[in-house]
């Protein structure tokens, strides 16, 4: 309840220096200029040739560093430069599994040699033959940091074998990563489409030589929505037009660099992304003046991601509401509390995205129960016709009413308690 009335505080002392600028005819560009997302993250998409990999990243480390200086003179924080190549099955050859694992671990070598983030793809999964590849994504995982996804639902419909070879990864992971925590580097996805910034979703299968924005507005939300004094109608439209203004600012900057570059621009997703500093919680909180998952935050959910949606420039990617609860202090909290839980955040899903993100489980959690969770996810998306995602993190050792004990090595993100299934 502290820390409650803490943010509620620093939500009116915000409201009394922006509220002014804000209200009556919206934000002024100064006010605007003052109030900037980060850039959480620039992803190029590169198709590898496993000849001269080396030299390919070489060559996307260094269009992604022009990036990243051309963002930090427009006055933007970058956070991350990331690299994401086409299904990590399509240049692996035909390597022996030893040969195949020593390969990635040689590409995370160099991820963190030239600070990088790095994501090998999604693997889609037919039936049972493709067990040999399932084996093969779930050591990768266990024994480096690249990130990776598998897809559980496209245009084709919900695969429920694909479902049955994610859960098998999950609890792999799990058994066989420092505290089960590389399972942070692994989703499901449901109708993800090509060029998402965002990891572990993001993927391509095209030439490459392109790039993508992503941006992490948590608190950048917080702060438009503190002018709107609770009312929703308000509240969207300031959200618009904050949007608007920064999402013109990063398209131009890109198209600046995608003409000095020569790679591609595909686009922002203006997904809000939470970091421990910057809570999208909070910032519904503030909206709604009660605590996430208290009525009101469905609409909430909804108001933010029809404003991203309106904005004019190149749009891609998810284009929606990330809810990470170990990403997030103030979604770890109320996780805690009980406010919310699974059915609460697939049905904020309906409305916005990204599915079930970042969500601590009972480390004796079987496959089946795994198998059940991520179908619901998957029928959601197809049924819909969105994207959506599960980042599914079981806590080895850890039952309902345990404190989580993670660390991930990306940031000090938050833990919170595990909660019983039902």
């Amino acid at each position: 309840m502290h820390s409650f009335l803490c943010r509620r505080l620093r939500s009116l002392l915000r409201l009394l220096v922006i509220g002014p600028l804000l209200i009556g005819c919206g934000p002024t560009p100064a006010a605007a200029s003052e109030r900037k997302p980060k850039i959480r993250t620039i992803t190029a998409f590169v198709r590898i040739d496993s000849s001269q990999y080396r030299q390919q990243f070489e060559g996307a480390v260094t269009v992604l560093r022009q990036a990243k200086t051309a963002f930090e003179r427009g006055g933007y924080e970058v956070q991350t430069i990331r690299i994401t190549t086409q299904p990590f099955t399509q240049y692996v050859g035909g390597r022996s599994a030893a040969e195949a694992l020593d390969f990635f671990k040689s590409l995370d070598d160099l991820s963190k040699r030239d600070s990088f983030l790095l994501n090998i793809g999604p693997l889609t999964v037919a039936d049972s033959s493709d067990a040999a590849q399932v084996d093969l994504l779930s050591h990768v995982l266990a024994q480096t940091r690249a990130n990776a996804s598998l897809v559980v639902a496209d245009e084709g419909g919900v695969s429920w074998s694909a479902i049955r070879s994610a859960a098998q990864v999950i609890k792999y992971v799990e058994e066989h990563s420092l505290n089960g925590t590389n399972n942070f580097d692994f989703a499901a996805v449901a109708m993800v489409p090509p060029n998402v910034p965002f990891f572990p979703a993001s993927n391509h299968d095209g030439e490459g030589h392109e790039f993508s924005v992503g941006w992490e507005a948590g608190e950048f939300v917080e702060d438009v929505l503190a002018g709107a004094n609770r009312d929703m109608k308000e509240a969207k439209e300031l959200l618009s037009r904050a949007f608007e203004q920064q999402a013109r600012a990063v398209d131009a900057i890109a198209t600046q660099v995608e003409k000095d570059s020569g790679w591609s621009y595909m686009g922002l997703d203006p997904t809000p992304a939470p970091n421990v500093d910057s809570s999208i919680g909070a910032a519904i909180e503030t909206l709604t003046g009660a605590m996430f998952g208290s009525s009101g935050t469905l609409s909430a959910a909804a108001i933010i991601t029809e404003a991203e949606r309106s904005i004019s420039v190149r749009r891609i990617g998810y284009s929606g509401l990330m809810l990470p609860v170990l990403e997030d202090p103030v979604l770890a909290q109320r996780w805690s509390d009980g406010t919310f839980d699974l059915d609460s955040l697939l049905a904020y899903s309906a409305v916005c995205g990204t599915g079930l993100d970042a969500i601590p489980l009972p480390g004796d959690v079987s496959r089946e129960r795994l198998e059940r969770i991520m179908g619901d996810v998957a029928s959601l998306a197809f049924k819909w016709h969105k994207p959506l995602t599960a980042r599914l993190i079981p806590a080895p050792g850890k039952k309902a009413g345990d404190r989580t004990d993670f660390d991930f090595g990306v940031a000090k993100f938050p833990n919170t308690s595990i909660k019983p299934l039902r």
